[in-house]
This record gives structure tokens, sequence and C-alpha cells, in this order.
């Protein structure tokens, strides 16, 4: 099937970096699943394979890429630059990243309203979200199971200044409309979220992609995984979404500007206290300590703030030891081939 660059969110962003004799000899193409072995394209060719070797550097391209492809060979000539992009601390001590996907609108950050609803790991995807210039919308689910929904909206509302929260059924294409205004034709969707709280149900109702779901435990009302690869969807008359596996772990890269954005609740007190040097942790005069005792700053939320502080912090440690470990190692490299000569 052949989809217009426009319908796959072709904008100016991407034209810019393209010169005159690109587009004579050569067509854009845009990820749409990402295999083992292969790599599959959507384009208004229609859907191509693409050999997984034939990339120079795999652990750089993920699902929403664009990349230049040439009319007469089957080597991508290069991958764009990205509008957006979601990252996470790979797996591991080391300080590398991990591509999520690129080029991204609007994310949905999917919870229901059950045993699931956890705001420590909502204000995780908000900072996410907004150290990556992308739109946060929260949706909560499986409403129609809570006793109380509305304290599920009324704890989210609080996570982040104007953040939309919108309540569906997952299963109801009818009562999913509600989402469909951030999916109009040529904009970019990712749905992120624990397994169980029904992305993929959500993904059925919005797209009719045919995601395989699967009960939740009624013990622990968690799922497990039913996707197993990201992949891009195309809506009925509209736009695009992202399908993301269930996310168990998320840690954080370099995320000091999503911090102080979705908790500027806590940072507004930083500069107030009486000392200049204190450290928040008790000395008299403390403005964070104050807004804590009066009830003007929730105590979880510091904890919160603090804990993704310092995970950012910890990321930036490594990389700047990996910089310097590399400095090290070059001038090694370049020590030993001096003595060679």
């Amino acid at each position: 099937m052949a989809f217009s660059n426009q319908q796959l969110g072709w904008k100016p962003f991407f034209e810019n970096q393209l010169i005159d004799s690109d587009l004579d000899n050569n067509y854009p193409v845009r990820i749409s699943k990402i295999y083992r072995t292969r790599v599959e394209t959507w384009s208004e060719r229609g859907e191509q394979s693409i050999d997984i070797g034939l990339f120079s550097e795999i652990k750089n391209i993920a699902v929403g890429d664009w990349l230049l492809m040439p009319n007469m060979g089957e080597r991508p000539l290069r991958t764009l630059d990205r509008s957006s992009e979601l990252l996470r601390k790979a797996a591991g001590n080391r300080a590398e990243k991990q591509l999520i996907a690129a080029n991204i609108d609007t994310l949905f950050i999917v919870t229901s309203c059950n045993q699931d609803f956890n705001e420590s790991r909502i204000e995780r995807f908000l900072v996410l979200a907004t150290e990556a210039r992308i739109r946060p919308v929260i949706v909560l689910t499986k409403a129609d199971l809570s006793d109380d929904p509305e304290q599920f909206k009324s704890s989210a509302n609080e996570l982040y200044h104007d953040v939309v929260i919108e309540y569906v059924d997952a299963r109801s294409a009818t009562n999913v409309e509600v989402l469909k205004r951030w999916c109009r034709a040529g904009e970019t969707v990712v749905l992120i979220g624990s397994s169980g709280v029904g992305k993929s149900t959500l993904i059925n109702s919005l797209a009719d992609a045919g995601q395989r779901t699967l009960e939740i435990r009624e013990s622990d009302e968690k799922g497990r995984h039913t996707t197993t690869s990201r992949s891009l969807h195309m809506l009925h008359g509209g736009g695009m979404f992202i399908d993301t596996p269930g996310i168990r772990e998320l840690q954080l890269t370099e995320s000091e500007k999503g911090i102080e954005d979705t908790f500027d609740d806590v940072s507004q007190y930083f500069g107030q206290c009486k000392f200049r040097n204190c450290q928040h942790t008790g000395e008299k005069g403390c403005a964070i300590m104050v807004a804590i005792a009066s009830g003007d700053l929730e105590e979880r939320r510091w904890h919160s703030y603090l804990k993704l502080q310092d995970e950012h912090q910890q990321y930036a440690k490594k990389v700047s030891e990996k910089r310097v470990d590399a400095r090290s190692q070059g001038r090694t490299n370049k020590s030993l081939k001096r003595r060679k000569k």
C-alpha cells in the first residue's frame, strides 16, 4: 500500500534538509517496523523491506525515522535529522542511549484507573516528553471499572501544568474519538505505558491494527507484554501511531530541562532560601522545607524530583567519565604510534 509523504508526516523540517538535486535521483521513505534482520518502510512507492545489514549504524535508527533512498540501489543514502526523538538509558551500567521512536508530535501516556496508576511513573514519562519537546497527553483507561475515576484525574492533573487528561474506554472506537484531535493526517503519536493498561486495545480502536491483546491477571491487575516490536500504524483517514512494548523500567538520560519543566512547582522555590548554599535538608530558612510544612508543596513531589535529578546527574557523570576515558585512550594510542615510528 502506498501513502503520500504528507500522510506519512513529511513536513518542511525534513524538506529543508534536501538540496535541489536530492529528489531527482532519490525519494524519502519512513521506517514503519524494525526487525532483527530487516527494516520495513512506507513511502509513495509503497511498502519496502531493507536488509538490516545495509545500515552502517543499526543502533542509530528508529521507527518513525525518515530515510533518503536512491532510485537505483538498496542502501539508504542517509537518515534525515529528527524533529524529535524519544530516548531512554540503555540497560546496564554504561552511559548509552536507546532510541524508542523518532519524529513524534504527541505522546499519549496511557495508564489505567486501578493499581497501575503510579504518579512517579507518569512523572518520568512527562519528563521524557518535555525533554524531547513532544506534547504530552495523559490517557486514563478502565475508568468504567473504578469506583472513583475522578480521583485519578485529579492526581494526574497535579503532575504537570495544563496537561491534557482524557478518559477513554479503549475498546470503543466511538469513545476514543476524543483523541482524534491529536491524530490528524500527517501527525504522529506514540503510545507509552506499562503492560496491561490497554495500549494494544486502544490501537485496535483507533487504527484497526489487529494488535493481539491479553487478559490481565486479577491478582495484581498487570498484564503481559503483547507487543514485541515497535511499529507504525496508520489511522483511518488520519494520523499515525507508533506502538512501543510495555515498559517496566525507564531510566532517563540527559533530562535537566525536562525535569525543571515538569517540576516547576518545585523549582520555583530555588533561590528563596535564607542561605545561598542551602542543601534543602532541614536548614533554617529553607524555602523548600517551609513549603512542604505549609502544604504548598507535596513532599512526594520533592522526593520524586530529587530521585530524577540524581538519575540525571549519575548519567551525566558517566558520560563525562566516558569522554575522559576516550581522550585518555586516544592519547595512549597516539603515544604508541609515535613509539612504533
